[in-house]
């Protein structure tokens, strides 16, 4: 008896999860982020919020100034193809995961004084012109 217990236990915690996983509504946005440097990452929604508008092959980011601080940076795939973006500089490596026609994804960084350089990194992508190169002020706080 006992075993059962802990069974239905186990399988309502395990269903619990998936529903709090789960997306909610048939929104078309989704959001993902990994980062290979600890502390480069903060939670989603963090800080200033930067657009960066992608297209075949082009990013269009609605900030054009940068001064330290937490950023989230929301890719909105304007485009025909698949693209990402991801996120390189002074303490920061932050990758969305693919984002499909349509749909969005964020990443949220903490940006420190210094260059990043902020691209797709799917193959050829960042060759072909989906590359801008922004220069963060000292400062603090987040400033667009």
């Amino acid at each position: 008896m006992r075993m059962v217990w802990w069974a239905g236990l186990l399988l309502g915690v395990v269903a619990l999860a998936a529903t709090a996983c789960s997306s909610s509504g048939n929104s078309a946005t989704s959001s993902s982020a990994s980062s290979s440097t600890p502390g480069s990452t903060l939670a989603a929604g963090s800080g200033t919020k930067v657009t960066v508008g992608e297209t075949e092959y082009k990013l269009d980011l609605s900030a054009d100034s940068f001064t330290a601080g937490p950023y989230t940076f929301t890719a909105v795939n304007n485009g025909k193809i698949v693209h990402a973006l991801e996120i390189d500089g002074p303490g920061v490596h932050a990758v969305t995961g693919d984002v499909e026609p349509g749909q969005s994804a964020s990443v949220s960084v903490q940006l420190e004084a210094g260059k990043y350089d902020v691209f797709c990194p799917i193959p050829g992508h960042k060759a072909l012109g989906m590359n801008a190169e922004i220069t963060v002020a000292a400062g603090s706080g987040g400033g667009a």
